[in-house]
This record gives C-alpha cells, structure tokens and sequence, in this order.
C-alpha cells in the first residue's frame, strides 16, 4: 500500500499507539482499491480474509435469511468494519457491499492477528474498538426491543440533527428503503410512521427532513443515552 494512506490510517485509535515497525510491517501487506458502487465486498458465511478500512465513500453491512434481507449499520471513513471475525479467525457474520464509489484497505487477516499476538498497544487498542462494537450492538438491540417504530424513527431523527449540526432542515443519509430495514420496519410502516411525527412538528420532503419543533420531538421520543449515544 502506498505510504501516503499511513498518516490518515495512524489517526485511527486502533493504529495510533502502535510501534512503527509493527505498523509499516502491517501496512506492506495490505492494499488498498477503489470499488464502484453496490459491489459486494463480503457475504458473511466466508471466511475471514481481510480486515477492511473505509477510506472513502460508505459501506452498508447486512444479512440475508430465507428470502429476506436487513440492513444493519453503515459504515462511512474513517474505520474498520468487522473487527471480530478476523481477531476469532471466525465466518463473516454480515455481508457488507459499498452504497457509493468507496476506497478500501484490506489488511490480510493473518498479519492482524500476529501482530495482535505481537503488540501489546495494538492488542489494547483491538479490545477497546471490540468492546465499543458490543456496546452499539447492545443499544441498538435495546432500541428495536423498548421502542415502537414511531419512537425509533423519531430518535434516529433527533440523532440525525446532532449529527448535522442541530440544523432545522437537514438530509437523510439512508434511502428510506435502508432506512425502513435499518430501524426494523417495511416502508410501508415507514411512510406510515412519518406520518405520524406530524403533530410533534416533523415535516418530510424526499429525503429532506425538517425538525420545527426540537422540544416537542424530544417530548415524544423521550432519548436516552443509555440507547442513543453510541460514542460511549
């Protein structure tokens, strides 16, 4: 892999304290490619190879079961996804396919785990990003069990604001039909559900989304950061 990706890979806290030697042993047997969008990079039930880094673009993770399909989580730069498989040398329990033209690292999954066995500030680092990835799973399972689709929609709302800077009006970054899958519901029960956000002050356009009434949403919605709050 070129070195000139090694600075933006190092900002990552799974890289940041490793020992340069580790860490330039680590990049010379990876590589990094650009992919087009809706290529299937993994179909969980394989082995796993790579350890992936998302440099550009986004990458959904999803799963497939007796003809029907979830999305789970979108990945977007800079990080890895599916972290797990490769430290249990384990099958790919999602698949994951790019939603728009992406730049990728894949580190060989056997050069992960040798220098996991090799470097204590790496090794550290790898339980730290596994323990956060157990900690949005458990919210996330949280979300869809506690909540009905119209509490779930309205807090990934008032998530979404956060994320755009507490904008009145901002855009949704999943197609309804992901976002539908993402929060457990058909589109029909999604179309359904905006709907029903009218009267706490919600107001759709395509995917463009007005909040005119934060306090209200709130009220309604009731957010938790024990459940909404993924950073911790």
């Amino acid at each position: 892999m070129p070195e000139s990706y090694y600075p933006e890979l190092r900002r990552l806290d799974l890289f940041a304290r490793m020992e340069d030697a580790r860490f330039d042993d680590l990049m010379r047997a990876s590589y990094v490619q650009n992919f087009p969008p809706q290529v299937e990079l993994i179909t969980e039930g394989d082995p796993s190879d790579f350890l992936h880094v998302v440099l550009s673009g986004s990458v959904e993770l999803f799963s497939r079961w007796n003809g029907r399909e979830t999305s789970i989580q979108v990945v977007c730069p800079v990080t890895t996804f599916i972290l797990a498989a490769t430290i249990k040398l384990a099958p790919y329990l999602m698949s994951a396919r790019t939603l728009e033209k992406s730049r990728i690292v894949l580190l060989p999954s056997q050069d992960v785990r040798r220098v996991f066995a090799e470097d204590a500030e790496f090794a550290r680092a790898i339980v730290t990003e596994l323990a956060q990835c157990y900690r949005v799973m458990v919210k996330s399972q949280k979300d869809l069990k506690l909540r009905t689709s119209l509490e779930r929609l309205a807090n990934y709302l008032l998530r979404q604001q956060i994320r755009a800077d507490g904008a009145a009006v901002f855009e949704l970054t999943l197609e309804k039909r992901r976002l539908a899958s993402f929060l457990g519901m058909t589109p029909e029960n999604l179309s359904r559900a905006f709907k029903g956000l009218q009267p706490y002050g919600v107001e759709v356009d395509g995917n463009r989304i007005s909040i005119h009434n934060r306090v209200d949403l709130e009220g309604f919605a009731k957010p938790n950061p024990l459940i909404d709050d993924y950073t911790t």
